[in-house]
């Protein structure tokens, strides 16, 4: 299980105000609030998906 390559991910700013699908995005990546952490998998889908709310998360 040490081959598979994992990704952190934070949540430093709101996703209020944004639209809609960078909303279902945030919480398809499993952060629920501020500064909340989430540990995925590093897939094309994830690494996608993280672009797509780069404003709004940071990678550690």
């Amino acid at each position: 299980m040490s081959d598979k390559k994992s990704l952190k991910v934070k949540l430093v700013r709101s996703p209020i105000g944004c639209k809609a699908s960078h909303r279902a995005t945030v919480v398809g990546l499993g952060l629920r609030r501020l500064n909340s952490e989430s540990e995925l998998e590093d897939t094309p889908a994830v690494r996608g998906m993280i672009n797509k709310i780069a404003y709004l998360v940071k990678v550690l």
